[in-house]
């Protein structure tokens, strides 16, 4: 069985070696094998599944605890397959929330650019027109707080 050192792992996974190492020492991987003569950490193929899932969870943000229940329902399979749909679901949630609310700043940002834009070419109606819209805008940032 072939072994993969920890920096062949985080170059694949994309997670720093001491993130790796934090993984294992909170058991969301391992206990990781070590070479018998420098100790050096060998992962195995299944380590490697384990951490790549971690990988994408983190990606998107995803915290330890839930990463601990999404591997725990991993495990257990089609009887976790419904918790572990909530669980991904919920996070999906939360991403669709952080996207409106990036939204909400681009259009702010946008709106204000026009302004400014119409104030430069002197156009008096445009810049009252995008001043509404920035005050819209403004409204709808004050619904992220």
């Amino acid at each position: 069985m072939a072994t993969i050192t920890i920096q062949d792992v985080s170059r694949r996974s994309g997670l720093s070696e001491p993130t790796l190492r934090y993984y294992e020492d909170v058991g969301l991987i391992g206990p990781i094998d070590r070479d018998g003569n420098s100790g050096h950490r060998r992962y195995r193929d299944e380590d490697l599944h384990v951490i790549e899932a971690l990988a994408c969870l983190r990606a998107v943000g995803v915290g330890i605890e839930d990463m601990r229940a999404y591997l725990a329902n991993r495990a257990r399979g089609r009887a976790a397959a419904a918790e572990q749909r909530d669980l991904l679901l919920r996070h999906a949630e939360r991403i669709e929330a952080e996207i409106a609310a990036q939204q909400a700043r681009l259009g702010y940002l946008r709106e204000k650019a026009a302004m400014w834009d119409a104030r430069d070419r002197g156009d008096a109606v445009a810049e009252a027109e995008a001043t509404q819209r920035v005050v819209d805008a403004v409204g709808r940032l004050r619904g992220l707080r």
